[in-house]
C-alpha cells in the first residue's frame, strides 16, 4: 500500500508535540475550538457507550473529550511524536483512550465496520490523498453510523482568513500550518463521501471573532467547516434500488 502521508507535514507537527496540551501555547486554537466541535458531535450522537475512532488524533485533545462523554475511544495518528504525547497525557488525566501509531487505511482493513462514530478533524488537508482517508472512514464506520469531518474551504476568503489572517496577522496558528492548495471545497468533500458510500447530512462553519478572540458556530462554511455524514444501511440501500 502506498503511504498516504507527507514527511514534511509529520515533521511540522512533531516539532509542536511538546506544546500540544498547553492551552495558551502555539496550539491554543485547537483547545479553543474543541468544545465547539465536541458540541456539534454530541448534538448528532449520544456518545455514551459508543465506539469511536478519532483519525488524525494528534495529541488527543478531542479523543480525551470524547472519552469523557462515555465513549470507548481509539485515537490514531501517523505521527509517533504526538501519539507519545497523547499516551503520556492520558496517564496524567486518568482518561482511557486506545492510541495507535497507524494509518487510517491499515486500521480500516483490520477493523471494518467496527465503530459507531468516526471523527476526522483537521486532517484531510494534510495528506496527499484525502479521498483515500474518506474511504477508510467509510469502511471503519458501522452501517447507520456517523462520520464527522472538518477541514478548510478553498476560496479567496479562506486564504485571507485561514492563512494570511490566522497565521500571519493574528498569529493564532503557527506559520505554515496550512497549504492553501490542499484546502477542500464542501462540494468536493460531499462528492467523496457519496463515492465512499456515505450520505452527507449537515454542514456547519466555525468563525473567529477577532475582537473577543473567540470562536463560534455559524452557518457560514466559507472558511473552516464541519461535515456530518452517515453510512448507508445496506438493507435500506438495497430496498431503494429495488423499488
Amino acid at each position: 500500500m502506498k503511504h498516504n502521508f507527507d514527511p514534511q507535514e509529520l515533521a511540522k507537527f512533531a516539532s509542536l508535540a511538546a506544546h500540544w496540551w498547553d492551552a495558551e501555547g502555539k496550539l491554543k486554537t485547537l483547545h479553543q475550538i474543541n468544545p465547539l466541535r465536541l458540541g456539534y458531535i454530541t448534538e448528532k450522537v449520544n456518545l455514551s457507550g459508543k465506539s469511536v475512532i478519532d483519525i488524525g488524533c494528534g495529541g488527543g485533545i478531542l479523543s480525551e473529550s470524547l472519552a469523557l462523554k462515555g465513549a470507548d475511544v481509539t485515537g490514531i495518528d501517523m505521527n509517533k511524536s504526538v501519539i507519545d504525547v497523547a499516551k503520556l497525557h492520558q496517564h496524567e488525566s486518568g482518561t482511557k483512550v486506545e492510541y495507535l501509531h497507524q494509518p487510517a487505511e491499515i486500521i480500516a482493513a483490520e477493523r471494518p465496520a467496527a465503530y459507531d462514530v468516526v471523527t476526522c478533524l483537521e486532517m484531510l488537508e494534510h495528506v496527499p490523498d484525502p479521498l483515500s482517508v474518506v474511504h477508510a472512514c467509510a469502511k471503519l464506520v458501522k452501517p447507520g453510523g456517523h462520520v464527522f469531518f472538518s477541514t478548510l474551504n478553498r476560496n479567496p476568503k479562506a486564504y485571507l482568513f485561514a492563512i494570511l489572517g490566522a497565521e500571519y496577522l493574528l498569529n493564532i496558528l503557527p506559520r505554515n500550518t496550512h497549504d492553501y492548495a490542499k484546502f477542500i471545497r464542501p462540494s468536493e468533500l460531499s462528492a467523496w463521501c457519496r463515492k465512499a458510500g456515505l450520505t452527507p447530512r449537515d454542514t456547519k462553519g466555525i468563525a473567529y471573532q477577532p475582537f473577543s478572540k473567540t470562536f463560534r458556530m455559524t452557518t457560514d462554511i466559507s472558511v473552516n467547516y464541519l461535515l456530518h455524514a452517515t453510512r448507508t444501511i445496506q438493507d435500506e440501500h438495497h430496498t431503494r434500488r429495488t423499488f
